[in-house]
């Protein structure tokens, strides 16, 4: 399964706990990465800064559902079952 484009909810929803250029204490999760640009595509995508959680992270039909709201929605949940 591809990326649905304009989605971008993994890279809102989930906190990201390396550092990533612009925020060097990591993403906090509901925060907009800084690294995403206003078409919702990822800046460093190809880069050696990606963070490795985002190279890793691949996108399915659980986790991505039919829309970015059912995205969000499915990771916040997944994010809160997970926090420490």
């Amino acid at each position: 399964m591809n990326c649905r484009i304009g989605c971008a909810a993994c890279c809102i929803a989930l906190s990201i706990s390396s550092p990533i250029p612009g925020m060097p204490e990591g993403k906090p999760a509901s925060v907009r990465c800084v690294q995403l640009s206003a078409e919702k595509l990822c800046l460093l995508n190809g880069e050696p800064e990606r963070p490795l959680v985002c190279v890793n992270l691949k996108p399915s039909r659980r986790m991505c559902g039919s829309s970015m709201e059912e995205a969000m929605e499915y990771l916040r949940a997944l994010e809160e079952a997970t926090k420490p």
